[in-house]
């Protein structure tokens, strides 16, 4: 356990006396986002576009999490024990990359269809059954959606009026 707090505090320094863009804390076995990570990167909060959390042990996110890290493009979740969203995602105007493979999401996070300009959804190996495909076709920045190893049901999903590349 020490060791992990003592990664985690590694990293998070490294970033901020860097003034880094991108804070990474993958593989650091978090079961929870620290809440004193919020006071440690405020003043570099609004300069982070990239963070990974991916490969640990978290169940969910605050709402806070996603109203502090406003400015971030490429979120990293996969491999967690995730399942819901907070609605506070949707406040993330300049999201554009979002991985939630490997979670526990059963239904498709409908947070992430207020995200305007969000471009790539990863949520391959969660255990998603239906498609929002005319919700997500009104998505103009939207590229492709992965969800590979997901129980779609395919004959209740218009698939065939898909706008973006759709993994399916």
């Amino acid at each position: 356990m020490a060791e992990a707090v003592a990664k985690v505090a590694r990293r998070v320094n490294d970033m901020v006396n860097s003034g880094g863009h991108h804070l990474d804390l993958s593989d650091c076995a978090l079961n929870s986002f620290p809440v004193g990570l919020y006071l440690s990167t405020s003043s570099v909060a609004d300069k982070i576009f990239s963070i990974s959390l991916a490969n640990n042990e978290l169940k969910s996110l605050t709402g806070k999490f996603f109203t502090v890290f406003k400015e971030v493009q490429e979120l990293d979740l996969q491999g967690n024990l995730l399942h819901v969203l907070p609605h506070e995602i949707s406040l993330l105007c300049n999201l554009k990359t979002i991985n939630l493979a490997r979670n526990k999401f059963e239904t498709f996070p409908d947070q992430l269809t207020k995200i305007p300009c969000i471009e790539n959804i990863n949520l391959e190996g969660n255990e998603i059954k239906d498609i929002p495909v005319d919700t997500l076709n009104q998505l103009s920045h939207l590229s492709s959606v992965n969800l590979k190893l997901n129980p779609i049901n395919k004959d209740a999903s218009n698939l065939s009026s898909v706008k973006y590349k759709l993994d399916l």
